[in-house]
C-alpha cells in the first residue's frame, strides 16, 4: 500500500499543506486562509478539515498517511507537541498541538517551529542539499530562523533555539515588535517592516512612486516597495538598504558563533533576489573580522520557495519512518 506524508505550514496570513511521498516528491499542494480569528481550536479544526478533503480528492485512504507534520511560528517544544507561543496566530498561551490534531484527525503528528521545517525542507531537498551546517532565515511576515548543527535542529532548553527574528539589533530605539519589545531585528527587514516603512513614505510624500500605489490601492505590499527601489526609488531604496544592513549584522554575529556553511534566506522578501542578496553580503562582510569566514560561508536563495514548510514537516515524519 502506497504511503503518503501530510505536511503542514500553519502561518500568520495562510495554512500551507502538501501530500509528500516517503522519496520526497511533492504529489500535490493547497493553501487557504489562516482563520486567526477563530483561535488554536478553529485553526485545528481547519489544518483537520484540510487533511481529510486533500487526502479523499487524490485517492488516498486515512491508513495509507503515514502521519501529519506541523511547522507552527513560535518556539516549540518537540518532544512533547506543544506550542509555546506563536504571537502571529495570537496564541499567548501553551498549545497541545500535538494531542490536539492527533484526536481530530486519528493520525501521528509532529510539531516543529515553521523556521526550522524550512530549514529541514532546504537540507532534505533545497539549498542545503549537502549540507550539515546551516541556518535558514525566512522572511515574511516576520523573521523565522533555523540552525541546523551536524544534521540536527538547535532547539535549546526552552524550544527557542534559532529565534533570529528577537535578535535586539537597536536595544534603545525601533519599532514595537510582536514578542514585546523593540529594536528586534523582525521589525526591521520583515515584509510587515517593509510594508509599515512603504506606508509611511507613501503618505508622507518622500516616494512619489509609492504614493501612486497607495492612492490607487489603499495599500503597499513589501513587492511594491523593492520594486519601487530596484527603479531608483530613493525612500524606497532607503528601506531596502535599511533591511539589508541589520540582516547582514545579524549574520555576521551568528557565524561567529556557529561557523555554517550556508546562510539560506527564503521567504516573500527574498523572492527580491540578487538586489536584496548582494546588499546583505555587504554588510556581512564589514562585520566579520575573519576573511576566511566571509570566503568560506554562502548567502544562498532558497530553493523551496514556499514549499520549504511542507517539506520539512514530510521530513519530520520521514525521518521517524527511517528510525
Amino acid at each position: 500500500m502506497e504511503q503518503i506524508i501530510v505536511g503542514v505550514d500553519i502561518g500568520g496570513t495562510a495554512i500551507k499543506m502538501a501530500l509528500i511521498t516517503p522519496d520526497g516528491e511533492l504529489v500535490t499542494k493547497v493553501q487557504e486562509p489562516t482563520p486567526v480569528a477563530q483561535g488554536e481550536d478553529g485553526i485545528l479544526q481547519k489544518v483537520a478539515q484540510m487533511t481529510q478533503e486533500l487526502l479523499h480528492k487524490h485517492g488516498f485512504s486515512t491508513e495509507q498517511a503515514c502521519g501529519i507534520g506541523v511547522g507552527v511560528p513560535g518556539p516549540i517544544d518537540a518532544e512533547n507537541g506543544v506550542v509555546l507561543q506563536a504571537v502571529n496566530l495570537h496564541w499567548r498561551q501553551p498549545v497541545p498541538l500535538r494531542e490536539k490534531l492527533e484526536a481530530l484527525t486519528g493520525l501521528p503528528v509532529a510539531v516543529e517551529n515553521d523556521a526550522n521545517m524550512a530549514a529541514l525542507g532546504e537540507m532534505w531537498q533545497g539549498a542545503g542539499l549537502g549540507a550539515k551546517d546551516l541556518v535558514v532565515i525566512t522572511l515574511g511576515t516576520g523573521v523565522g530562523g533555523g540552525i541546523i548543527v551536524d544534521g540536527n535542529v538547535v532547539h535549546g532548553i526552552n524550544g527557542v533555539g534559532g529565534e533570529i527574528g528577537h535578535i535586539t539589533m537597536t536595544p534603545n530605539s525601533g519599532s514595537i515588535c510582536n514578542c514585546g519589545k523593540t529594536g528586534c531585528l523582525e521589525t526591521y527587514t520583515s515584509a510587515t517592516a517593509i510594508i509599515r516603512e512603504g506606508r509611511l513614505a507613501a503618505t508622507n510624500g518622500t516616494s512619489p512612486p509609492l504614493a501612486a500605489v497607495w492612492a490607487e490601492r489603499g495599500e503597499i505590499r513589501a513587492k511594491d516597495v523593492l520594486d519601487a527601489a530596484k527603479e531608483g526609488d530613493a525612500a524606497s531604496l532607503a528601506i531596502v538598504d535599511q533591511a539589508a544592513f541589520y540582516l547582514g549584522l545579524a549574520l555576521s554575529h551568528l557565524a561567529i558563533m556557529l561557523n555554517p556553511a550556508k546562510f539560506v534566506i527564503g521567504g516573500g522578501v527574498a523572492a527580491a533576489g540578487e538586489f536584496l542578496f548582494s546588499r546583505v553580503r555587504e554588510s556581512f562582510a564589514r562585520f566579520v573580522p575573519f576573511p576566511y569566514v566571509i570566503a568560506s560561508t554562502e548567502i544562498a536563495a532558497a530553493r523551496l520557495g514556499n514549499d520549504a514548510g511542507v517539506y520539512g514537516a514530510g521530513w519530520m515524519i520521514r525521518s521517524r519512518l527511517a528510525d
